[in-house]
């Protein structure tokens, strides 16, 4: 199982892809992230994360996704932002008929770390381990987006035991 992995973002929108291996053990596939210029208009933005959303669907072919749920800061501007990044992402997956689940911060702190209060390194450390990399995965919207790959495939993984 093949596993796509978001962390939203309208400067920096995160991604990674995990193998769920036949004996259960978790592989990285390819990260990184989707940059836009900060000078560029916010539609443009938009329709570059959209694209390069479903350039990575085509390429690799996913049987399944996640993507991080809006935590809502105090920046409300940052927020609507985020919020946006987020629409494209879940419109090239419904359009690319990927089966979609979403995790809160929490959740995925808890799935990787086992805390889900866990500070950003010691879930950045468990990524590493995991998935058995030499270094930790940059940048860190990267490393986020493998950490939502992983905690789906876990949580996918025990739904499908339980029948649901």
């Amino acid at each position: 199982m093949l596993v796509l992995g978001v962390d939203p973002g309208t400067a920096t929108t995160g991604y990674g892809l995990v193998r769920v291996l036949e004996n259960g053990d978790l592989q990285s596939v390819t990260y990184g992230v989707i940059s836009t210029p900060k000078n560029t208009n916010p539609e443009e933005r938009l329709l570059s994360i959209y694209s390069e959303i479903l350039e990575l669907i085509s390429l690799h072919s996913p049987d399944t996704a996640a993507v991080e749920k809006l935590f809502f800061s105090r920046n409300v501007t940052t927020a609507l932002a985020v919020g946006q990044a987020r629409g494209v992402v879940l419109l090239a997956l419904a359009q690319c008929k990927v089966h979609l689940s979403e995790y809160t911060p929490m959740e995925i702190k808890q799935a990787i770390a086992g805390y889900g209060g866990a500070d950003k390194s010691q879930v950045q450390m468990m990524v590493k381990a995991i998935l058995n990399l030499d270094d930790i995965p940059r940048p860190d919207d990267a490393a986020d987006a493998l950490a939502v790959a992983i905690c789906h495939s876990t949580s996918y993984r025990y739904r499908i035991l339980e029948g649901r």
